[in-house]
């Protein structure tokens, strides 16, 4: 028969295992994918272009013009596995992605992707350069392997608090086979490090972080927003993505590595967003003027938070008169 010792260590024994397990499950806020495994026989050669579709025709609330203007950060992407996460909506922001969010900058990022190289669950690593429009193309080239075939890429929105357009785990295999082609539509995030509401918001840590969210033309719902366009169901693309599959051969590989392109690639065309005036709250009103019994009137005023644009609702009048009432008359000497 067995004693209370043994069965008391038993149970213990039972817990921790269970503890155990619900660790490995609850470790990293990021998920592994799956059924994502690709069985192709050979790497496939890409070409990436990124190009930003952001002008102030389709998004003109305050559309950043200087200190500084409208611009995009160096591109950062890296293959992987389903046993690795960049950044995933949904899920607190890393150290890494927190400080390319809000600063651009790619150090702690880079530690990261390098160190999951060494584990065999990141492939490789590749930037382009950053691009000083809102409007333009950037590329590079890339060896994508089996082992290694989903993609994720970041870029910072300059100027933002901590906005980026990005992809997460982007499967360019299905199967046994390389995709040819594939073209995505680019969304801002928010990182959920910094509270600013508009692009050129002051630092405000968001205390505690909050989680990587998409930000929609409703979302957040304020409309000191700089995304903030109500009567849009859906914002407009800032920016997309091309990856296209090459000729392994060098004689037909075109070379387009880690450089700005050309505006010789055809721009697409957007339908300009409609902005429409905003204005203040009345001020109180004054005092009346001119005689109590009659003839004398009182003003109010409000004033202009956003100009119209693009055939938007227009302002409406900014001053307004009313008769006076007895209580409120100041008479003249």
């Amino acid at each position: 028969m067995m004693s209370s010792e043994h069965l008391t260590c038993g149970w213990l024994q039972q817990l921790l295992l269970v503890l155990v397990k619900l660790g490995f499950t609850f470790a990293g806020p990021l998920r592994p994918l799956i059924g994502t495994e690709c069985t192709a026989k050979s790497p496939a050669s890409y070409i990436l272009v990124f190009t930003g579709h952001w002008s102030p025709q389709v998004f003109p609330k305050q559309y950043p013009l200087f200190r500084p203007p409208a611009q995009w950060s160096k591109l950062i992407a890296v293959s992987h596995n389903r046993h690795f996460r960049l950044w995933e909506e949904g899920a607190p922001a890393s150290a890494g992605v927190q400080s390319f969010a809000e600063l651009g900058v790619t150090v702690e990022l880079m530690k990261t992707a390098k160190e999951a190289r060494k584990k065999r669950v990141v492939g490789a690593m590749y930037r382009t350069a950053g691009i000083p429009n809102g409007i333009g193309h950037s590329s590079t080239e890339m060896l994508i392997h089996p082992r290694s075939s989903l993609l994720s890429l970041m870029v910072k929105v300059i100027p933002s608090p901590d906005w980026f357009v990005g992809v997460d785990s982007l499967n360019l295999c299905e199967g046994n086979q390389w995709k040819q082609e594939v073209t995505v539509d680019l969304h801002p995030y928010d990182a959920g490090t910094d509270s600013g509401f508009t692009f050129s918001s002051p630092n405000f840590p968001t205390s505690p972080p909050e989680n990587i969210t998409k930000i929609t033309s409703q979302f957040p719902n304020h409309p000191a927003n700089s995304f903030y366009y109500p009567r849009l169901k859906d914002l407009p693309p800032i920016a997309s993505i091309r990856i296209t599959r090459q000729s392994r051969s060098r004689d037909h590989q075109t070379a387009m590595s880690n450089h700005i392109l050309p505006n010789s690639i055809s721009p697409r065309r957007f339908s300009a967003t409609p902005l429409d005036c905003e204005v203040s709250l009345w001020s109180s009103w004054g005092l009346c003027l001119g005689p109590c019994s009659r003839g004398g009137v009182r003003h109010r005023t409000r004033y202009i938070l956003l100009r119209p644009a693009n055939a938007g609702t227009p302002c409406p009048e900014l001053e307004e008169q009313a008769e006076c009432v007895p209580h409120s008359c100041m008479q003249l000497q």
